[in-house]
């Protein structure tokens, strides 16, 4: 990671600026779209932070995601441990923990979502299905809301009414997310036995997971629908962020409503297939997000240079 990236995001220390460009390979690796819309989209000195944020979500997820339940139990115990050390010495062995501990210096509030992310990890290592939506409700608000939260904390308005409603609307587009991440998945997660549909919509439905059919299109079709009630509830979001933040924030629901489309047109095919947003159609979005960030910045320009 640059000089146009580091300096102004405060990382000085020599190490420090080495392992900030480690994590950012390892981001655009295995989240080359994420992060091209976070390189374009947001301001260069918030880059650093939720690039230290996406990677260790990314390595807490793949050191709890190997082995029988008791096995990822035990790895997330002992990385609860080393999280927990590096946050208080400030240092670690492994880079991706000096980062987040650096960042979370920068922007304290990062170090309360660590925290709940990491005790919504127990419920993702325990759970095997999901029975209703009050249970994935809990799911959400104890894992997946956490989870987001840890870059989306970064972008959250300071004062205390547009908190509660970024919150609030980050609460119903994770909502939305999960939904569509569990309809995406589902034969993969069929296949490792771990299914995020709810049971009780597969049993209303009559559905059968592991291949096409009317029935598990009609569910596929519910789901989307009550997918798409959270995603018009929060689509209210980028209006109360920065203006700086709201192209990417645009750009991050507009990409759960192309997701969502692309879980209809698979319809009862997601039995045997995933499914995922064109490649042209999120490049045009970000290419439109990434037109207005820059008319923003040129506008904002103006108007400082005439109150000057």
């Amino acid at each position: 990671m640059g000089k146009r990236a580091l300096d102004p995001a405060g990382v000085r220390d020599p190490r420090l600026r080495r392992d900030y460009s480690e994590q950012r390979r390892a981001v655009r690796r295995f989240a080359t779209a994420e992060y091209a819309a976070a390189r374009l989209l947001l301001p260069a000195a918030l880059l650093p932070h939720v690039v230290a944020a996406v990677a260790f979500m990314h390595d807490t997820d793949d050191r709890i995601d190997r082995g029988a339940p008791e096995e990822r139990a035990a790895a997330l115990l002992e990385w609860d441990g080393l999280v927990r050390k590096a946050f208080a010495e400030g240092d670690s062995e492994l880079p991706v923990l000096r980062c987040l501990a650096r960042t979370a210096e920068r922007h304290p509030d990062v170090r309360g979502y660590v925290d709940e992310f990491l005790r919504g990890c127990e419920r993702e290592v325990a759970w095997r299905t999901i029975a209703d939506d009050e249970e994935l409700e809990q799911y959400v608000r104890e894992y997946s809301l956490p989870a987001l939260m840890l870059t989306a904390c970064l972008l959250a308005p300071a004062e205390a009414s547009a908190r509660v409603a970024f919150t609030d609307g980050c609460h119903q587009l994770m909502r939305a997310m999960q939904r569509i991440d569990f309809l995406e998945d589902l034969s993969e997660d069929v296949r490792a036995g771990r299914p995020g549909v709810p049971v009780d919509a597969v049993a209303r439905h009559g559905a059968d997971l592991t291949r096409p059919g009317a029935a598990l299109g009609r569910l596929v079709d519910e789901q989307a629908d009550q997918a798409a009630g959270d995603l018009a509830a929060a689509a209210p979001l980028p209006s109360v962020v920065d203006p700086s933040y709201r192209p990417f924030v645009r750009a991050l629901v507009g990409v759960q409503r192309l997701r969502l489309d692309a879980v209809r047109r698979a319809g009862a095919s997601l039995a045997t297939r995933t499914s995922g947003p064109a490649a042209s159609a999120a490049a045009v979005l970000l290419l439109r997000e990434t037109a207005a960030r820059v008319l923003g910045v040129l506008s904002r320009s103006v108007v400082d240079g005439a109150g000057s």
